[in-house]
C-alpha cells in the first residue's frame, strides 16, 4: 500500500484537473490496448478495434508504454497539463535536460533493459523525438480522437459531481468515494502500490486526475521537485453506461447536433445565445422562451462551468466561461 499523509495546509490544496490531459491518455491507452483483459468487457471492444487499425510504427512505441500502464512509462510523458496532444507534446520536449535525465535513471531502475532507443529519447536526440511525436500522433488520432469530444463531456460531468460532493459532504465525501481501493481515514489516505511506502505532503496538496484509459487508481510524484504536488490518478469511468457514452458516435448530422445531443434543443441555444454577453430578459428574446425559462437554463449552464453572471446594476449579464466557448466552437 502506499500512504499519503497530508497536513493541514495540504487539505486546502486538493483540486481536480478539468480535464484529462491528452498526452497522458495517449500513452496510458498504449499500456492499455497491449493488456488483454484490464477493464474488462466494457474496454474489449476499443482494443480490439483499436489493435486492427494500427500500422507497424505503433509497435515501437508499445516499448515506450509497456502493458504494465504507468508503472513502467517514462513520467516525462504523464505529466503534462494541455488542452491540445500538440501542447502537451511541446511541454513535454520542453522539459530541461536534468528531469529527464531523473527519469531516465528511475526508468532504468524499473526496466533495467530499457530499449537503446528510449535512452536516446532521454539524452535528447533529434531524430529520436520526431520519431515518436509523429508516431504518439498517428496513435492519438486512431485510438482516442474518435472518442475524445465524449471523454470531456464525462469528465466534466465527473468533474461537476466531485466539486458538489465535496460541498456536501467534505474531504471525506469525496476522498471515500474515489475508488473501492482507495481508502480515507483523515488525515492519511491509503491506495495500492507495488511496494509498501508512505508520502508525506509538504503543504503541496495534491491534484486529482480522473483518468479513463487506465482502470485502476494511481499516484505519481512529480520529477520537477518536492514543491510540484504528487497527482492521484483514479478511473473517470466506473460503470458501464460512462463507457458507453464515450464509445457512443458523436450525433453531428445536423448543424449544432452534437451540441444538442449533450444539452437538449433550449439549452443549446441558450449556450449559443450568449456568445455575445447579455442580460436574462435578452437571452430570453434571442431563444424565443420566456424569462422565467431562460433564467433557469442560464443556472443551469452556470453550473456546469459553461456561462458566468455577474450583477451589472439592477440586472444582470451572462457569457460564456473559456469551457462554453471551446464547447459551442466544438474544439478542446
Amino acid at each position: 500500500m502506499l500512504r499519503i499523509h497530508f497536513t493541514h495546509d495540504d487539505l486546502t490544496r486538493v483540486r481536480i484537473t478539468r480535464a484529462p490531459d491528452p498526452l497522458t491518455e495517449t500513452v496510458l491507452s498504449l499500456s492499455l490496448v497491449q493488456a488483454r483483459g484490464v477493464g474488462g468487457v466494457a474496454l474489449e471492444g476499443w482494443r480490439s478495434r483499436t489493435r486492427t487499425l494500427l500500422g507497424p510504427e505503433s509497435r515501437l512505441l508499445f516499448e515506450l508504454a509497456t502493458a504494465a500502464g504507468a508503472a513502467q512509462a517514462p513520467e516525462a510523458f504523464l505529466h503534462a497539463d494541455a488542452t491540445t496532444l500538440a501542447d502537451s507534446l511541446d511541454h513535454t520536449w520542453s522539459l530541461p535536460g536534468r528531469l529527464w535525465a531523473a527519469d531516465l535513471r528511475i526508468l532504468e531502475r524499473i526496466r533495467p533493459r530499457v530499449p537503446r532507443w528510449i535512452r536516446e529519447l532521454h539524452r535528447g536526440d533529434r531524430e529520436w523525438r520526431a520519431f515518436v511525436g509523429r508516431g504518439l500522433r498517428r496513435y492519438h488520432s486512431v485510438a482516442i480522437a474518435p472518442y475524445w469530444s465524449q471523454l470531456l463531456a464525462a469528465a466534466h460531468t465527473e468533474r461537476t459531481a466531485r466539486a458538489l460532493l465535496a460541498a456536501d459532504s467534505g474531504l471525506d465525501g469525496l476522498f471515500g468515494s474515489l475508488h473501492p481501493d482507495i481508502r480515507w481515514e483523515s488525515p492519511v489516505l491509503e491506495l495500492p502500490c507495488p511496494v509498501d511506502a508512505d508520502l508525506r505532503l509538504r503543504g503541496t496538496g495534491i491534484v486529482l486526475a480522473p483518468t479513463f484509459f487506465w482502470p485502476e487508481p494511481m499516484a505519481m510524484t512529480d520529477n520537477r521537485g518536492p514543491e510540484h504536488p504528487p497527482v492521484l490518478h483514479y478511473p473517470l469511468a466506473r460503470d458501464l453506461a460512462t463507457y458507453r457514452s464515450v464509445w457512443a458516435p458523436v450525433a453531428a448530422a445536423e448543424p449544432g447536433g452534437a451540441l444538442v445531443a449533450l444539452l437538449g434543443a433550449t439549452r443549446a441555444r441558450t449556450l449559443r445565445a450568449a456568445a455575445d454577453p447579455a442580460g436574462t430578459a435578452e437571452l430570453a428574446r434571442r431563444t424565443g422562451t420566456s424569462p422565467a425559462t431562460a433564467s433557469h437554463h442560464a443556472t443551469v449552464l452556470r453550473a456546469a462551468g459553461l456561462l458566468t453572471t455577474e450583477r451589472t446594476g439592477p440586472g444582470v449579464r451572462h457569457a460564456l466561461t473559456p469551457l462554453g466557448e471551446a464547447l459551442l466552437q466544438d474544439r478542446p
